[in-house]
Parts: structure tokens; C-alpha cells; sequence
């Protein structure tokens, strides 16, 4: 067999494998309406979409504040309805307008996707944020940097180079994102093993071993024991009373792969 033929079955091999995850590549979000997806925000059942906040806008599922007076602690959180242990997962977002009066200093430019997540029927009703492990997306300005694609721990401890981290949120080592131009993020989820973070295709933050904080103040823990490993979840996208657009939500099952 000839060294061409070997490198040209080789190519083949790769084409089809390339093909045959391409294939499999799941569309969240259609585009039209929120099918599939279920909002969670303080105050209110599981359900209860609170003045209009995640709405469907020229074909992107956004997050807006046209309805609100002004933010008072309204945390909102969109959650896809099938639970993911391994999987890739892609999507693009774009910051919008100004933040909603009152809204907490951190909130600015600032919003989310958590995985790991306990389901949106399970949370307390009047609890902030639901026990997940969170990929910050946050913009900078023309006067402050600011890493993007961070982690956040809400009821949960992540591992880092081998020790147990407990501080709430960690920086990424991400060029800060300006302006509102779309941003890609990439997210690959391998049960309780890694997670890792990617902005327009650069890895920016990776880490092991997600388990339970059940002494987590502002978030409840009933379910499971302290430092119980994380090795599934649900995906939800936060409202913290900045506006965002999300877009080419798509997942890959790599336990179906």
C-alpha cells in the first residue's frame, strides 16, 4: 500500500468521523418560540416567565428589561428540559443596551450558562440562583478589562490544579470582549471529570471534579451531601438585569456518540 493511499484513507476516516458528529449536533433553541425551555425567577414557581424576560426577538432568544420599572432582585434563570452528562456545547451571545435600573453592580455587562444544574422545579421559590456550576460571560468597557468566560460556583466546589477550590467566582485568562458584536462560547462537559471553557475558540479555563458546597449561604443544598461529585445536569441561561441575545444554541451528546 502506498503512502498516498494510506494518507487518503486516513483523510476518509477523519472525514466521516468529522461528518458523523456534525450529524449529531442537536439545535435548543428553534427560533421561534421557547419550546423546551422552562423559566425559574425569585418570587415565582418554576414556569412563570416574570414580565417577559426571555422572549424570542428577530430570531434570537433574548434576555430584556423593556417591561421592567426597575430590577429588584428579579434573577431569572431558562432551563432546557433534558438533563446532560457528557456533551459539547456551543452557542453565540451579544450584549445589548444598557443595564436595568437597579440591578446590581456586578450585573452589569454580566450574564451566564450554567450546567450541572439542579432542574428549575426543584429550586425554592424565592432562591437567587440554582445550585450549577456557571460560565460567566462578561464584556469589559473602554475603561476596565475584564476576563470573560469565567467560573462561578453557586452550591458548588470545583477542582483546580489539584486543589479544592472554594472561592465563589475565579477569572479566566480571556481577552476582554467589547462593544456588542456576538461572542462565540464553547463549554465541553465530561460528567464529573472536566469542564472547559472556550471564547471564539480559545480555551480560557478548564477544572475537575464539580461537586456539592452544601454550606453555601445564598444557595440551598437539600438533596445531597456535602462535596457529593456533580456528574450530570440541566443547561440554563441567567437574566441578571443586563440585556443579551443568544443564538446557534447547539449541543453534541457525546454519550450518544
Amino acid at each position: 500500500m502506498t503512502k498516498r493511499l494510506i494518507f487518503t484513507l486516513i483523510a476518509l476516516l477523519f472525514s466521516v468521523q468529522f461528518s458523523h458528529a456534525e450529524e449529531n449536533w442537536i439545535s435548543l433553541f428553534n427560533g421561534k418560540n421557547l419550546d423546551g425551555w422552562t423559566p425559574k425567577f425569585v418570587g415565582y414557581e418554576a414556569g412563570v416567565n416574570y414580565k417577559n424576560t426571555f422572549r424570542v426577538s428577530n430570531g434570537n432568544l433574548s434576555v430584556s428589561y423593556d417591561d421592567y420599572d426597575v430590577f429588584d432582585n428579579n434573577f431569572g434563570h431558562l432551563f432546557y428540559k433534558d438533563k446532560f452528562s457528557n456533551y459539547l456545547l456551543k452557542l453565540e451571545y451579544r450584549m445589548r443596551g444598557k443595564q436595568a435600573k437597579g440591578g446590581p453592580t456586578w450585573g452589569d455587562r454580566n450574564n451566564g450558562i450554567m450546567v450541572h444544574s439542579q432542574s428549575p422545579e426543584s429550586m425554592e421559590k424565592d432562591q437567587f440562583f440554582p445550585r450549577s456550576i456557571e460560565v460567566q460571560i462578561l464584556n469589559g468597557n473602554d475603561e476596565i478589562e475584564t476576563p470573560n468566560g469565567n467560573v462561578c460556583t453557586p452550591g458548588t466546589h470545583i477542582v483546580m490544579n489539584g486543589k479544592l477550590i472554594r472561592q465563589h467566582c475565579i477569572n479566566s485568562n480571556s481577552a476582554t470582549n467589547k462593544g456588542e458584536d456576538w461572542v462565540k462560547v464553547e463549554v465541553e462537559v465530561r460528567g464529573n471529570k472536566l469542564i472547559r471553557h472556550k471564547i471564539n475558540g480559545v480555551v480560557v479555563m478548564e477544572y475537575t471534579n464539580p461537586q456539592i458546597d452544601a454550606h453555601d449561604p445564598e444557595t440551598p443544598v437539600h438533596d445531597l451531601p456535602d462535596l457529593t461529585p456533580l456528574s450530570d445536569g440541566y443547561i440554563a441561561l441567567q437574566a441578571e438585569s443586563q440585556g443579551f441575545d443568544f443564538r446557534n444554541i447547539m449541543l453534541l451528546n457525546l454519550d450518544q456518540n
